[in-house]
């Protein structure tokens, strides 16, 4: 059966997140407008500094630091905000944001975008965030 257009966008963020060099999480995000793809981006240390998966190494899970706190012990831009940084400015007003993530033994993790990351795409002027949530269901934000 052929995917409506939120399961093949998602679908693009959830391949888009095997890119990432994230220990704990791997996500992806895709910005769409008029259903074409504008930018991607995955978690991960800005250029030209050492990614945790290279280094074997995470300071945030060595301490057990639950997600969502502590973000100034990593490295790792978020996807949302590294699809944000190489999308151009104007076409993302209106736009939407897919978002997937997995968590390290592959299992679905919570897409829903942090407050930083909320506020930064609020920012940009997106519309509407479509996310996988940790049982697999499509969720929507709508701005």
């Amino acid at each position: 059966m052929r995917p409506d257009w939120d399961e093949y966008f998602i679908e693009i963020a959830k391949v888009v997140s095997s890119r990432a060099t994230c220990l704990r999480r791997k996500y992806g995000a895709v910005i769409v407008k008029d259903r074409v793809m504008i930018s991607t981006g995955y978690n991960g240390s800005p250029r030209g500094i050492a990614n945790c998966i290279d280094l074997g190494k995470c300071t945030r899970k060595e301490l057990n630091v639950p997600s969502g706190e502590r973000y100034e012990l990593c490295e790792a831009v978020h996807a949302e905000q590294n699809a944000i940084i190489n999308a151009p400015p104007d076409r993302m007003k209106g736009a939407i944001i897919y978002i997937a993530g997995y968590e390290e033994d592959r299992s679905y993790a919570a897409g829903k975008p942090c407050k930083l990351c909320d506020r930064m795409i609020r920012n940009a002027q997106i519309e509407e965030v479509v996310y996988l949530d940790k049982d697999g269901s499509l969720e929507r934000i709508r701005y």
